[in-house]
């Protein structure tokens, strides 16, 4: 049997005046989850929104500095004792991760309040789970995704634009990624309703983008930041819903996974820029350099980095040997359509740095 639950939104201006209407049939007493900063630009708000609503803030709790085991347990253990109804996380992925994992193992719903638009995690059914020394641990998978997810525009346009902008990376990433491990496979109705919904990860950053990240530069509301937030948070949220794992990442994202091991990389580097770039070289790999002259038109407009050389790596064989291992023997790479070489990868970031 395959059972599909999917995360309802709201998004807009002054959302968080619907929490009460779509919370309190779940209870009163709610446990808050969040980042420091993501609380100190948003807990406001949410309090002014449920002031005699009938819904109480019985604990406001700062996540911790990453989502592993420690934190969801000790967090599941405080809304247990606190009697809570329901969890809400407040933030960017870290956080909301944090939250989700505390209320599937309080046995508690779920509700999200991003407050930053960098990936889809306020709406997917996962926690990318880390150990405490700040190392990749595992992905835990939940049963469903948040019950809603409460996407208030003022709150991420007045966030660093510099994570929407690695959010539209990410994303962009997902619609080709989704469409590559895919390809040549008879899909079942959910995965086959994911990759096309991966097609909105792509066309309307493509249109809106580079407009969006002005305006939240500028700190202004308007329709294309609502296209492209929504792009980043909920049609990558459902692509993750729908598909088989297979068909979530590919290439791009193994090419991440290469470079992020060398010394300093990651810390100059946001995780959703460097997929941007991995998705290049996949296009290269793929032979598709048409799309991928275009792909880093769009880029360059948003102010990603297109080449290692900007990424201040150089382009070297002995230098990149434990990327291109890491990219070829990672897990992303288990379900595509061909296989790929260490010197196909090599070859193909070769042909990105002289696009």
């Amino acid at each position: 049997m395959n059972q599909v639950f999917f995360c309802n939104y709201s998004v807009g201006e002054r959302v968080y005046d619907k929490v009460p209407e779509v919370c309190t049939p779940y209870g009163s007493r709610v446990l808050l989850i969040g980042g420091e900063r993501a609380l100190a630009a948003a807990g406001d708000a949410l309090t002014a929104a449920l002031r005699g609503s009938g819904l109480e803030i019985v604990d406001t709790v700062v996540f911790g500095a990453d989502c592993t085991l420690e934190n969801i347990h000790r967090w599941a253990a405080r809304a247990k004792a606190l009697s809570a109804d329901m969890i809400f996380g407040m933030g960017g992925g870290k956080a909301l991760d944090t939250a989700k994992g505390a209320a599937w193992e309080a046995g508690l719903p779920v509700f999200t309040f991003p407050t930053i638009a960098a990936t889809c995690a306020a709406y997917t059914a996962l926690s990318v789970v880390y150990r405490e020394d700040g190392s990749f641990d595992h992905f835990y998978y939940y049963d469903r995704p948040p019950r809603h997810c409460f996407i208030q525009l003022e709150v991420i346009a007045n966030a660093p634009a510099e994570y929407l902008r690695a959010g539209m990376g990410d994303t962009i990433g997902k619609h080709f990624e989704c469409h590559f491990a895919a390809r040549g496979d008879e899909l079942a109705h959910s995965s086959a309703l994911g990759r096309e919904i991966s097609n909105l990860c792509y066309q309307p950053l493509a249109q809106y983008g580079v407009r969006a990240l002005d305006d939240c530069r500028s700190h202004r509301v308007s329709y294309e930041l609502e296209q492209a937030v929504l792009a980043v948070i909920v049609s990558t949220g459902l692509v993750s819903l729908l598909v088989l794992d297979d068909y979530n990442c590919a290439i791009a994202h193994s090419v991440y996974y290469g470079l992020v091991l060398l010394p300093g990389f990651e810390e100059d580097n946001l995780h959703g820029n460097v997929v941007a770039y991995g998705v290049l070289v996949q296009l290269a790999v793929d032979g598709d350099l048409q799309e991928a002259t275009r792909l880093k038109t769009l880029l360059q407009g948003l102010g990603i980095r297109t080449t290692l050389a900007e990424m201040g790596v150089p382009l070297d064989r002995a230098t990149l040997a434990p990327v291109l291992r890491e990219t070829v023997t990672g897990p992303d790479m288990e379900h595509i359509p061909y296989p790929v070489t260490e010197e196909m990868i090599y070859s193909a970031m070769e042909l990105v740095e002289t696009l």
